[in-house]
């Protein structure tokens, strides 16, 4: 029984929406639904990270073949790039996850996830492997076929060619090849028995093509025995687009990777390499041998000859005539054995329910949140758009509150009532699950293990609408959202969020002190109700001392902030540690921030992270005030070199001229500027004649694909993948004299230390003479790469590319790399005494 109620809620899950805008269903959209309901069988395809996914493939497999399409992505992708804001890590995998669930509600996908961390690239699937913990993502690998009981599994990667991609690609073919085995063993994760009895998949498969092979020839010349090619070009005239198109639309959704695509047409095949299971004898249907009508299921039959009636039969013009064959089958769905296919149909036919008779279902708050032990406002619309018998029997609410009703729904007349809905002290605050409890490097904690897979966490406020639709007695659960309008917006909807009564944040998440010398920072304390009363304190390190000791919190109204500004007096010599600031409401202690992500192409964002600043006393020396900063894909370098002293200026490209530039000692280019910042290409002349004239230019990594220029240095350089994965491998100084390695701070190896998740990353592998290599580094069994830092004279100033991730070790607070990016905006400015020291 428990078995049964776990796998409920784990299918019941995708029944919700993400809190957007109510999709609106033509008949035609009807009509494929039923058609995908009449289909019994599915797919699971299996890659490491949002964006590797073969949207062209899902697409195909949904809504051409019909099947049930899952990805499984191993990963959220918190170690990627983020071009659409300044969001890395935690708060990147919180977004990537949105994007993945925005795509497959383009493509007609479902999405799940293991706990396993994106730690950053990683060139060995052994390296991965030992980082995630093995056993634990396989264990999760193994739980999403139990569960899902795919016929077909399909790796995006291949398990037999470690050392060509990236280590994550490799590892998670490596996992689903053992898993398919493994699935049905029910010696092997024998706790996950009480979630799902095992399972065997018929097929496993490789989606080849040929970027796996040295070349199209290699690729068209090899054995083609084992492999399946299809059409996945196909035009869906109920659709008026291409699978193709739907493909790039759903794969434009990954924005912050800068996936955003122009749409493909015509015919394209797709290739699939057999890999082991049940072998095909005709290589062309993926599920030969697999019964997929209702005759798979016991009792499936007499609900077979009602579905596939109506979809012979199907009324385009009004859908809702074909409800009592739907409630029908309904029922005898109901009584159905096997519980995994009840309760997926089961989901399936209550939404084409739903759609054919027009329902609308909504329970939206009068607030976008609320804290715990609150009552809130509630308004209930209910609504049927047939002449369907449909009567709204009761409304029962999450907090356990019932309202009886018994009104007879009739057609296009709304039914909206208030009701008060009571926000229970047991509730659990809105944050994505796997954040709740500190991880590891490699794996994300998740306490509760009803979640392990989940895309988000479930929403518990909710209210369940119990109809009567023809006399059957039918309930849709609604989870409540937020519904508001702006005048230049329209209508708009937001997730409903349950949110701690205080939290704070500090202003910067780093904050240098480049003398001993106090500095005051700020803490901002936001409120979740009204009337906040209490008080903060701030935790420090023994060394360092806070004052005043407490300050006194009052906020009126909720959602308002308070800064209070605290004094920080740092220790004489260099130090670092934390601090984090601690509200105090009654007996409450509150330590977390409240973190919003608001982007208009995924659903708003509520994350609670633990409220700290890394604290760091520096030694560290610098010449030259005024930086000049343009932007790039988005990084918090600006602000931190604010952080130790330096006036910073973000500027547009528009803006760069000769005089603009004559006020700045140094121009900084952002990451990836040169593959997103389109204009930055005529303003190429001008940048290389600021530095002829005495400025310093540093450039920060590109992507040697997608440059809008070559012409981004002054002297010859190319870029490459070369890139040193190792946050901890050995750096070696090629020309230990040079002024970069010396002034104004002296670089050594323990500026090197602490580095966080690389050293750097496509770091250029050809350059002209006229640069200087300055860092030796390499990972383990590589040869060594000489391109991280590279200077050049040019005129009276200095041209600087740089490699090294100092994006990520800002953020982080390596006091090294401050050091280091110090020395290169001083270099050229050395005075007399340095210069003679080093002639010496």
């Amino acid at each position: 029984m428990q078995r049964v109620l776990l796998s409920f809620i784990f299918l019941f899950y995708f029944s919700f929406s993400h809190a957007q805008k109510p999709i609106t269903h033509s008949s035609s959209s009807i009509f494929e639904s039923i058609q995908k309901l009449n289909f019994l069988g599915s797919v699971l395809y299996i890659a490491a990270h949002p964006d590797d996914e073969n949207t062209r493939l899902i697409s195909y497999l949904s809504n051409q073949v019909k099947a049930k399409t899952t990805y499984l992505s191993l990963t959220r992708g918190d170690g990627g790039q983020n071009l659409i804001g300044p969001e890395i890590r935690e708060l990147l995998g919180v977004i990537r996850t949105q994007e993945l669930l925005a795509a497959r509600g383009v493509d007609g996908g479902d999405q799940l996830f293991t706990r396993a961390n994106d730690f950053g690239f990683s060139k060995d699937p052994d390296e991965t492997l030992a980082i995630w913990n093995k056993e634990a993502v396989l264990s999760d690998v193994v739980l999403a076929i139990r569960k899902l009981k795919p016929d077909i599994i399909i790796n995006r990667f291949d398990h037999r060619t470690p050392g060509t991609t990236h280590g994550h690609h490799t590892a998670s073919a490596l996992l689903s090849y053992e898993a398919f085995d493994l699935a049905n063993n029910a010696s092997a994760f024998p706790e996950l028995q009480k979630q799902a009895s095992p399972w065997q998949p018929k097929r496993l498969f490789f989606n080849t093509n040929s970027w796996f092979y040295r070349s199209q020839k290699e690729f068209d010349e090899a054995n083609k025995d084992n492999r399946l090619s299809f059409d996945i070009g196909i035009f869906y005239p109920l659709k008026g687009q291409s699978n193709n198109e739907m493909a790039s639309i759903a794969s434009s959704q990954h924005l912050s990777q800068g996936f955003g695509r122009v749409s493909q047409r015509g015919t394209q095949n797709e290739y699939l390499e057999f890999l082991k299971g049940d072998a095909l004898t005709d290589n062309q249907n993926l599920f030969e041998g697999i019964d997929t009508s209702w005759n798979r299921i016991k009792g499936g039959k007499a609900i077979g000859n009602i579905l596939n009636s109506i979809e012979a039969n199907f009324n385009f013009k009004n859908p809702s005539e074909h409800l009592s064959q739907l409630v029908e089958a309904y029922k005898l769905l109901q009584n159905i054995e096997d519980t995994h296919w009840k309760t997926q149909k089961t989901n399936e036919l209550k939404s084409i329910i739903e759609m054919c008779t027009g329902l609308f279902l909504e329970a939206s708050a009068e607030t976008p949140s609320s804290t715990l032990n609150q009552t809130i406002k509630i308004n209930i619309e209910a609504l049927n758009r047939s002449n369907q018998n449909i009567v709204l029997e009761s409304v029962t609410q999450g907090d356990g509150k019932t309202i009886s009703k018994n009104i007879a729904l009739k057609n296009n007349d709304s039914e909206k009532f208030d009701t008060d809905y009571y926000i229970s002290t047991e509730e659990k605050n809105t944050s994505p699950y796997w954040l709740n409890t500190k991880g590891t490097l490699g794996m994300y904690t998740v306490e509760n293990k009803l979640f392990i897979g989940l895309p988000e966490t479930p929403r518990s406020i909710i209210v369940n609408f119990n109809l009567k639709i023809n006399n059957t007695k039918i309930t849709f659960s609604k989870p409540v959202v937020y519904r508001y309008a702006k005048p230049d917006k329209g209508e708009l909807y937001r997730p409903f969020e349950i949110i701690p009564e205080a939290s704070a944040k500090i202003s910067e998440k780093v904050i240098i002190f480049e003398n001993d010398k106090q500095r005051d920072i700020n803490i901002i304390v936001k409120a979740g109700r009204d009337n906040l009363e209490g008080y903060v304190e701030v935790c420090h390190p023994k060394d360092w001392n806070v004052f005043p000791e407490k300050q006194k919190v009052n906020i009126v109204h909720k959602g308002e902030e308070q800064i209070l500004t605290f004094t920080i007096v740092p220790p004489k010599n260099q130090s670092e540690g934390y601090v984090s600031p601690v509200v105090h409401i009654n007996d409450a202690d509150y330590n977390k921030e409240l973190i919003e992500i608001n982007y208009e192409h995924i659903p708003f964002q509520t994350v609670l992270l633990p409220s700290e600043s890394k604290i760091v006393r520096l030694n560290i020396k610098k010449k030259g005030e005024n930086i000049a900063y343009i932007a790039g894909a988005g990084d918090v370098v600006p602000e931190s070199l604010q952080q130790i002293g330096y006036n910073v200026l973000t500027i547009e490209p528009e803006a760069i001229n000769a005089e603009t530039l004559s006020k700045f000692d140094a121009v900084v280019i952002g990451i990836r500027a040169y593959n997103t910042v389109e204009n930055l290409k005529f303003k190429q002349q001008l940048l290389f004649d600021f530095v002829a004239n005495g400025g310093n230019m540093i450039v920060q990594y590109n992507t040697s694909r997608g440059l809008i220029t070559d012409n981004f240095s002054p002297y010859m350089l190319k870029l490459s993948n070369d890139r040193v994965t190792d946050e901890n491998a050995e750096v070696r100084f090629l020309t230990p004299n040079h002024p970069i390695l010396n002034y104004p701070n002296k670089i050594t190896q323990k500026d090197f230390e602490g580095w966080t998740q690389e050293r750097g990353l496509y770091f250029p592998n050809s350059w002209a003479a006229d640069f200087t290599p300055i860092l030796s580094m390499s990972d383990k069994n590589e040869s060594p790469k000489e391109g991280s830092l590279l200077v050049a004279k040019y005129g009276k100033g200095y041209y600087i590319y740089t490699g090294l991730s100092f994006f990520r070790e800002f953020p982080e607070g390596v006091s090294g790399a401050y050091r280091l990016f110090a020395n290169m905006l001083s270099i050229g400015k050395e005075d007399l005494k340095f210069e003679a020291k080093l002639n010496d």
